[in-house]
């Protein structure tokens, strides 16, 4: 009984016994009976195959933001058609139910796929380039709110007495 040649489990090219690694994308070798090359390919592997090893290492980063799921769907699709894996995550402080798809969606993926991602991203023109630029945080927008309306009110208060007297 002769050994079964070794097979890519991404791309499908068989090697010899020695080779160890797929020399064309990096995936480790199979026997060719344990891969299931002959049968269909379900939507689940076909859409793992996509992904480049180099863009999965590393902890979550978010990349972009998404009004709700099926944009956040559209985005995750741009993603693996780079390459680059992605994980949805409803963005916090949004009170609406998980089963529901409405309400914001943060995109993130692996550190070492957020230069590939934003690069897509960017050319999709669904970020700006410069994420240099300062964002106000929330609770300082909302105290330089305050502070200008009670700016007015005093103004009024003001004017108001000064017409009285």
């Amino acid at each position: 009984m002769t050994p079964e040649p070794l097979v890519c489990p991404r791309c499908g090219t068989t090697h010899g016994l020695d080779e160890r690694f797929c020399p064309s994308c990096g995936m480790p070798l199979v026997y060719a009976g344990a891969t299931g090359v002959d049968q269909p390919v379900t939507e689940r592997h076909a859409r793992a195959r996509k992904i480049k090893p180099q863009y999965a290492e590393g902890p979550l980063v978010r990349v972009a933001g998404a009004r709700h799921q099926a944009e956040a769907e559209f985005i995750q699709g741009l993603l693996l058609e780079e390459g680059v894996p992605s994980m949805l995550k409803r963005t916090r402080g949004f009170d609406v139910p998980d089963m529901l798809a409405a309400g914001p969606r943060d995109v993130m993926v692996p550190q070492t796929g957020v230069d590939a991602a934003r690069e897509v991203l960017l050319q999709a023109e669904l970020i700006e380039r410069d994420p240099q630029r300062p964002a106000i945080d929330r609770p300082f927008r909302i105290l330089a709110g305050l502070l200008a309306a009670i700016a007015v009110v005093g103004l009024i208060v003001w004017a108001l007495t000064q017409l009285g007297s």
